[in-house]
C-alpha cells in the first residue's frame, strides 16, 4: 500500500491526498511535520534530506515535492485526463503546475503566514505590504484566464487540484481584496468535488 508522510493540515499534503482521491487509491498516511513528528528525525531524513513534508513511498519508490507526487501517481495510474499523454496538452497542464510553485505560491508566503497564522517572524509592515501586492498581481493573472470551467477547459486536471488549494488560500487571508468573480466561481466548482471535500481542510494549514 501506498505510504503518504505528513499531516493532513499542510497544503502541500492535502494536494496529493485530494489526488489519491479523484484516481480511487488506498493508502496509508503518516502524521509527519509541525506539530507531530519532526521532519529531523532520521526515519525520515533517510526518505527526504530535504526535511519537507509530504513523502511519498511506492514499493521501492520514494518521491518528495507534491506536484511531483501528484504527476508520478496519475502517470502511473493511467489517469491521462488528470495529466494527458499527449505532450502538448500534458506540457499545458504541467504550465500551470510550474507556475502555482514558482510563482504563486512565493507571492503569498510572507502575507499568509504574518495574516492567517500570526506568525512572530513576519511582522515586517513593508515585506507583508510586498507580499499582497504580488498576491494580487499573481490572482489576477489567474482571473485574467478562467473561463466557466476548469482553469484549462472541460477537462479537470493535476493543475486544477494544485491551483484549488492556493486559491482556498486566497479567499481565506484577511486582508482587503479586489472582487475575483470568475476565480470565486471557479473555487465554488472545485468546491462540489467529492474529493476537494474530503481533502480541502480550512486552507489555513
Amino acid at each position: 500500500m501506498l505510504r503518504i508522510l505528513g499531516r493532513s493540515s499542510s497544503i502541500n499534503v492535502r494536494k496529493v491526498l485530494w489526488t489519491c482521491h479523484e484516481i480511487g487509491l488506498d493508502y496509508q498516511r503518516e502524521d509527519w511535520g509541525r506539530g507531530v513528528r519532526p521532519v529531523s528525525d532520521p526515519e525520515f531524513l533517510a526518505l527526504n534530506p530535504f526535511e519537507m513534508i509530504p513523502v511519498l513511498v511506492d514499493g521501492d519508490v520514494v518521491l518528495s515535492e507534491s506536484n511531483t507526487i501528484c504527476r508520478y501517481l496519475a502517470a502511473k495510474h493511467g489517469r491521462h485526463d488528470l495529466l494527458p499523454l499527449d505532450p502538448a496538452a500534458r506540457a499545458a497542464v504541467e504550465k500551470w503546475m510550474d507556475w502555482q510553485a514558482a510563482d504563486l505560491n512565493p507571492a503569498w508566503v510572507y502575507a499568509f503566514h504574518a495574516l492567517s497564522r500570526n506568525s512572530p517572524d513576519h511582522r515586517d509592515p513593508a515585506r507583508i505590504a510586498d507580499s499582497v501586492a504580488s498576491w494580487k498581481k499573481q490572482m489576477a493573472l489567474l482571473e485574467s484566464q478562467l473561463g466557466d470551467g476548469w482553469v484549462l477547459g472541460d477537462t479537470f486536471t493535476l493543475a486544477d487540484i494544485v491551483l484549488g488549494g492556493a486559491v482556498q488560500r486566497w479567499l481565506l487571508t484577511p486582508f482587503d481584496k479586489p472582487a475575483l468573480p470568475k476565480a470565486e466561481a471557479y473555487f465554488e466548482r472545485l468546491r462540489r468535488r467529492p474529493a476537494y471535500q474530503a481533502h480541502g481542510g480550512d486552507g489555513v494549514a
